[in-house]
């Protein structure tokens, strides 16, 4: 039986380039979306063209009710969750003396209070199956801060602290947890920046360039794998060197 790997956010960007490297690497695939659009669709015949199954649960994970949920609803579907990579997650930036209560509140409740929301809903399966691979996507912001995004880092520095504690409260099962932490990486967000802001953040990397979402798909990919199997509680950044 194939593994199951589910991945929070994973229509788009690292998430859609995590889910797909997971499905031509032999995982059948579960994909959380908040809102139906076309990119829901297109990513699931992206999948299943390499020969994996999709499953699809729309939910949000601010929502601990969604999350129970569709959580259930993937267990139904495949009996098992091998691999959670906890990916949804939102910006509001803007400088602390104009962020409104709300900006703040809403990156933490999707960002850090949902992963919180998914991964306690999915551990009692992996504790049952005594084994399971837990990636979860902070930021280098979490570990260096970022000025105007205040309420981005301090989700992120949150998910840093979530993995390593978690990791040592689960290890005697099995179930290894860490931290992935991107660095500027070309997506559709960073798209639209103008090319004079693409330069100048390349001066500030040592590699010259940002990264691809390969890139974080290939160090999810092996923390998904048996090759990661004496590795727990580990942050590795992503960043071409930028935080040196």
């Amino acid at each position: 039986m194939k593994k199951v790997a589910l991945i929070t956010g994973g229509t788009r960007g690292i998430g859609k380039q995590i889910a797909l490297t997971l499905a031509e690497n032999g995982y059948d695939i579960a994909i959380n979306y908040r809102k139906e659009n076309e990119e829901v669709n297109n990513t699931r015949k992206e999948i299943e063209e390499k020969n994996a199954k999709c499953f699809l649960v729309q939910g949000d994970v601010s929502k601990f009710e969604d999350c129970e949920r569709f959580i259930k609803e993937i267990i139904a579907e495949y009996g098992r969750i091998d691999v959670l990579v906890n990916n949804a997650g939102i910006t509001r930036d803007m400088l602390l003396m104009r962020m409104k209560k709300e900006d703040f509140e809403d990156v933490i409740n999707v960002n850090l209070v949902g992963t919180f929301n998914v991964t306690k809903n999915v551990i009692p399966y992996m504790m049952k199956a005594r084994e399971g691979r837990i990636i979860n996507i902070a930021s280098v912001v979490g570990i260096s801060g970022n000025a105007g995004q205040t309420n981005y880092s301090a989700s992120k520095a949150g998910i840093i602290g979530f993995t390593k504690s978690l990791a040592k409260e689960v290890a005697s099962r099995n179930i290894l947890v860490n931290a992935v932490a991107p660095g500027f990486i070309e997506t559709s967000m960073t798209d639209i920046l103008k090319d004079e802001i693409k330069e100048e953040i390349a001066k500030m990397i040592p590699l010259k360039r940002m990264g691809k979402t390969q890139d974080v798909a290939n160090v999810v990919k092996f923390l998904s794998s048996e090759d990661s199997s004496y590795i727990t509680g580990q942050v590795i950044n992503i960043d071409g060197g930028m935080l040196m």
